[in-house]
């Protein structure tokens, strides 16, 4: 698939005076920066929106939603959010904490008796705050594959964190946790008695006059003006690829949002205006100052190519200093998807930055250019820094890929029939994986799995050599991976495999189930 010319939208808002009052960068050169980051990084699609001093002063979108249609992007082009729901959640359970209905310093088996996690010291000594601040001594992402684009349950999800088990001290490090964002929003229906999506959605999504922003993923495909997602990750070629829409409603509170550019311009506009919009009063400073006091350390180090020192958490976004400043930052990332929000209170500055490529750091290295030129910082191409580091791990993982299809192409014989891998494998977490007889491509077997909680997705598994097969998702975007068998005799007892490290860092055992 050729990705068509980057088309510039035509739908177009600017203040009268953004000359006037805008740096040089972001009134002369932005588009070109923009344009030509966008060639560089392959993407189809993204749009921008700045806000400072209760006004928006740019809203714009580049390029097409649809590489197929050419259809162009403009500033209410729906994009999922993923991550960046994080802070709606956080501001709804300090909304609730604020009218006295939660103790964010309370134990969180005061409101779901039944949670856990994996040691009952931790589950003891758990708090509202710990789920929202990431700090129960898990590691990013820990579990996430048995979630992400899974049937299962938020039930589920929260149930299954006492099976987590932690690499790191209880409150001490963080451990990026979209599991403990579903537990916190699983919280507001017992204190409130309405659903995580009907009081984020009543309570604020509403009173901003979001109408163009959805709760959850579902029938997204069927919403007009969607940016379709796209990847260029997981083929030999780095071609841009049109990936399946995410569903993501079982990760709600942490990562089911979809909004637009306009419409998250008034989220960032009530942030930077003490919790008001137009006048009106929608959340409570407490509660917003709530959301911005630091709770977990997440970098002391101090960078030498960016103006940048600390970082910390707080709840649903993160702090940081930035060439002196006080900036608060968030990403989002989903399947064909990458966004960010960036708070400068104290110059009520406001960007937002949504694109539908998933393998690009792009968006941050705007939101780095954009501070740089609101805060006066000698100019470096922070688009030029990422994409060097950036080309250098896709080369490395296009040359992992054609190794493995080398592999597969020597046609070695497995060291036991193919048939004695058919069966039923278990992992603890996870649950279920079935492998099958596959088809005969170019006259060799395959088989494929099948995942219990992945009905849409299948995996072929081609032998390699050695104990190794390359494992290719039906869905291109969880990867092509070696994945390593264990046998005793012509028994096999037992299936490591890997996924995209998009969505999680670790490798599953799944255990032979035995007739």
């Amino acid at each position: 698939m050729k990705i068509k010319p980057v088309i510039l939208l035509t739908l177009l808002y600017l203040s009268h005076d953004l000359h006037a009052q805008a740096p040089a960068f972001v009134a002369d050169s932005l588009d070109g920066y923009i344009k030509r980051g966008m060639a560089d990084w392959k993407i189809p699609g993204l749009a921008i929106a700045i806000v400072q001093n209760g006004k928006v002063v740019l809203a714009r979108g580049y390029g097409v939603r649809d590489v197929e249609k050419g259809e162009s992007v403009d500033k209410n082009t729906l994009f999922e959010i993923a991550s960046n729901t994080k802070l709606f959640t956080a501001s709804a359970v300090a909304l609730l904490a604020d009218q006295k209905k939660i103790d964010l310093d309370g134990r969180v088996t005061t409101y779901l008796p039944s949670f856990a996690l994996y040691d009952s010291a931790s589950t003891a000594l758990v708090t509202v705050r710990d789920l929202l601040s990431h700090r129960m001594g898990t590691k990013d992402y820990q579990g996430d594959f048995a979630a992400w684009d899974t049937d299962i349950s938020r039930q589920d999800v929260v149930d299954r964190m006492r099976l987590l088990k932690p690499v790191y001290p209880f409150r001490q490090t963080f451990g990026y946790s979209n599991g403990g964002y579903v537990t916190a929003g699983e919280i507001i229906p017992k204190v409130s008695g309405q659903s995580w999506e009907a009081f984020v959605e009543q309570k604020m999504v509403r009173p901003l006059q979001m109408n163009n922003t959805f709760m959850l993923t579902k029938g997204i495909e069927k919403r007009p003006n969607v940016a379709l997602p796209y990847t260029t990750c997981c083929n030999e070629e780095g071609k841009v690829i049109r990936i399946p829409f995410d569903n993501l409603d079982n990760l709600g509170p942490s990562a089911s949002m979809i909004s637009s550019v306009e419409d998250m311009s008034h989220w960032l506009i009530m942030q930077l205006d003490s919790g008001r919009y137009e006048g009106k009063q929608v959340l409570p400073w407490s509660v917003v100052k709530e959301t911005r006091e630091p709770n977990t350390i997440m970098s002391t180090q101090r960078m030498t190519l960016f103006p940048l020192a600390f970082q910390v958490y707080c709840l649903g976004i993160g702090q940081l200093d930035y060439a002196g400043h006080s900036v608060f930052v968030h990403r989002g990332g989903s399947f064909g998807y990458h966004t960010v929000i960036s708070l400068v209170p104290e110059t009520k500055l406001g960007i937002v930055v949504m694109m539908n490529l998933d393998n690009s750091n792009f968006h941050q290295a705007l939101q780095f250019q954009l501070l740089d030129a609101y805060f006066g910082v000698p100019y470096a191409d922070r688009s030029a820094y990422y994409l060097r580091g950036a080309r250098k791990r896709e080369a490395k993982n296009q040359q992992e890929l054609k190794s493995m299809t080398g592999r597969v192409a020597a046609g070695t014989k497995p060291p036991v029939p193919l048939m004695n891998f058919v069966g039923t494998y278990r992992n603890a977490y996870y649950g279920t994986m079935t492998i099958q007889p596959g088809l005969i491509t170019k006259g060799r077997k395959e088989l494929v799995a099948r995942f219990q909680h992945h009905p849409d997705l299948t995996a072929r598994m081609e032998y390699m050599d050695g104990n190794e097969f390359r494992l290719s998702f039906s869905n291109p975007r969880f990867g092509q991976f070696p994945i390593s068998f264990t046998q005793s005799g012509d028994a096999v007892s037992q299936i490591e495999i890997k996924g995209t490290e998009f969505v999680d860092d670790d490798s599953y055992r799944f255990e032979r189930v035995m007739p």
